[in-house]
């Protein structure tokens, strides 16, 4: 029998402790524990950012780290021809399919994807995705929706699928041009699951009635294998035609080895069927489904362990408070402020170390709409309401100061950078504002260009030569968003959604911005949301939701950690951490027998 030096090239070596940065095939003894380890494989779903725009019976293309999904139907029976790219962290908006439609064929990447089918009625609509743009094609031959589809923009299948109340069992393939037939299925049925190429494809599940049947394809001819162990339809896939994975429908994962399948023991922790997969055996991406999901998981089989960024409850706010000011970290952050609830306006500061709150020292004057920016000891609140200040403060990390004041009275406004290099912007004094002014630690100054759209309750963070300032209220809910770069500010990508009371934290090419209130009729009058987004200084996409919506509260920190707390989250005093995701080496105990 080979020695495992001579198998891995490397001893088992004798340790007291575990190696900090492990590398795979390595293999330690670790003497304190009495234990034989190494680095073991661990298969698992994790949670993903959610779509924007739940459904289910949707497209999709790509990989985990750079996928597409589009189309698909929204209750009760409207289709949608939007279309989203994940990044490996968040969607963002691509372009619109020219016909909205659902249970939609699917093959290629995010920048070379094809998208053909659909329903309702029955559609036979070929078009193509440059990773911009879709744009028509040569239709398919028989009109169908919900078959099994894979390959790439220039060499695709479709297979069976529906054109109620008929189930065809026809083939065709897809040149780049146009679509011919081919050899006919051995088992029509809809709702079924794709992998691999166009020379080598794979279809397994389905319905017609529910089966766990699959078929192997050459180019050419199908062949009937090893049916699946859970029969299911609705179902997601992913990978290649040996080595494909099963999801979905309800929850379970399995995996096929070019013979047989596999159950695994990952498990998705939403149950759901109509979804939308894409992705390798390895690598994968479940997203949206029945009832119109917005829900997204990711599944590796890796030798890491994933933990999935995500926010989670923390300490609550000592007393019920909205309209806050804030500033600082994640575990340096300091709230003070707001009212509690109006009219009746509070002095009190609170620090917060990631996990508790403390009393610091009172502001000068007690207010709410006060603005925030610098760090929990060096720190400055400006402006306030209900009646209009210019009243500026500094804070030393245990007391207020009255300095010199902002020129333009105002509430409500928007603040950027640090103590000794500030901007305010916008903000309210019985209109919408657009003035800018810069702080040099001891005066404030007037910058003759303000903001191209005057307004308030926006998010606003980065420094005093490169802010973001985006949506908020103006003379109506907006999703404007403006960059300034020291000079002068300019319009960029909007946020997805109008909203006021939005809040931002990072720097002008990393950002992250939560809550905040939907106008009607994307949400109701007065609807506050839990969805969060980031901006990477180009484009806007999604981030894990809070777990109850947030709107008038604190937010502090950056893209990877910060929280949210009082305002209308929860009860006023609920506040909420998020961390950025990590991966850590998946150490597990071995036996010699």
């Amino acid at each position: 029998m080979a020695a495992y030096k001579d198998l891995i090239g490397q001893k088992i070596t004798k340790v007291t402790s575990n190696p900090g940065e492990p590398k795979t095939g390595q293999m330690w003894y670790n003497s304190t524990d009495g234990k034989l380890r190494g680095i073991g494989i661990i298969e698992a779903f994790s949670s993903g950012s959610p779509l924007a725009t739940a459904r289910r019976l949707l497209g999709g293309a790509g990989t985990q780290t750079a996928g597409l999904a589009f189309g698909g139907r929204i209750a009760p029976n409207a289709s949608v021809a939007s279309t989203e790219e994940y990044n490996g962290s968040g969607y963002s908006a691509g372009g619109d399919l020219g016909t909205a439609r659902f249970g939609i064929g699917f093959a290629g990447t995010q920048t070379a994807a094809l998208g053909f089918g659909g329903a309702t009625p029955s559609k036979n609509e070929t078009e193509e995705y440059n990773g911009t743009s879709w744009s028509e094609q040569n239709n398919l031959g028989t009109a169908r929706y919900s078959g099994g589809s894979f390959g790439i923009q220039t060499a695709a299948v479709m297979a069976t699928g529906s054109t109620y109340p008929t189930t065809p069992n026809a083939t065709e393939h897809y040149d780049g041009t146009s679509w011919t037939a081919s050899n006919n299925v051995g088992s029509a049925r809809y709702n079924l699951a794709a992998a691999g190429t166009q020379t080598a494809g794979l279809i397994f599940g389905g319905q017609d009635p529910t089966v766990g049947k699959t078929e192997e394809y050459n180019g050419t001819t199908w062949s009937e294998q090893n049916d699946m162990n859970t029969a299911r339809a609705g179902l997601g896939g992913s990978g290649i035609q040996t080595a494909a994975l099963a999801f979905g429908a309800p929850n379970a994962a399995e995996k096929y080895d070019g013979t047989s399948w596999s159950t695994s023991p990952a498990t998705m922790a939403t149950a759901r069927g109509s979804i939308g997969g894409l992705g390798t055996q390895s690598a994968a991406l479940a997203f949206g489904g029945s009832p119109a999901l917005s829900a997204t998981e990711e599944f590796t089989s890796s030798t890491n362990i994933i933990t999935a960024a995500a926010w989670s409850s923390g300490g609550a706010y000592p007393t019920a408070t909205a309209d806050v000011g804030s500033a600082g970290t994640r575990t340096a952050g300091l709230i003070f402020g707001g009212d509690t609830p109006a009219p009746a306006v509070t002095a009190k500061t609170n620090e917060y170390d990631g996990t508790t709150f403390s009393e610091g020292g009172d502001v000068v004057s007690g207010r709410a709409f006060m603005t925030g920016l610098g760090t929990q000891t060096a720190a400055v609140g400006v402006g306030g309401a209900p009646s209009f200040v210019t009243n500026s403060e500094s804070y030393n990390g245990s007391s207020w100061s009255e300095g010199n004041n902002i020129n333009t009275a105002r509430g409500n406004a928007m603040a950027a950078g640090t103590q000794t290099a500030g901007l305010l912007f916008g903000g309210y004094n019985g209109s919408s504002l657009a003035n800018t002014e810069n702080y040099d630690g001891t005066s404030w100054t007037n910058n003759p260009n303000g903001l191209n759209t005057a307004r308030r309750g926006s998010g606003g963070c980065g420094t005093q030569t490169a802010a973001l300032c985006a949506a908020g209220y103006s003379t109506t809910f907006i999703d404007v968003v403006e960059e300034y770069n020291g000079t002068s500010w300019s319009e960029v990508t909007n946020v997805p959604l109008k909203r006021h009371a939005f809040r931002c934290v990072g720097t002008q090419t990393a950002a992250l911005g939560s809550g905040g209130y939907l106008p009607g009729p994307q949400g109701g009058p007065g609807n506050i949301p839990t969805n969060s987004i980031t901006y990477d200084g180009t484009s806007w996409s999604t981030n894990p939701s809070l777990a109850t919506g947030s709107t008038r509260g604190g937010q502090a920190g950056t893209t990877t950690a910060s929280f949210v707390t009082a305002g209308q989250l929860g009860s006023g005093t609920t506040t909420e951490n998020f961390d950025v995701g990590t991966e850590t080496a998946n150490i597990a105990d071995f036996t010699t027998s």
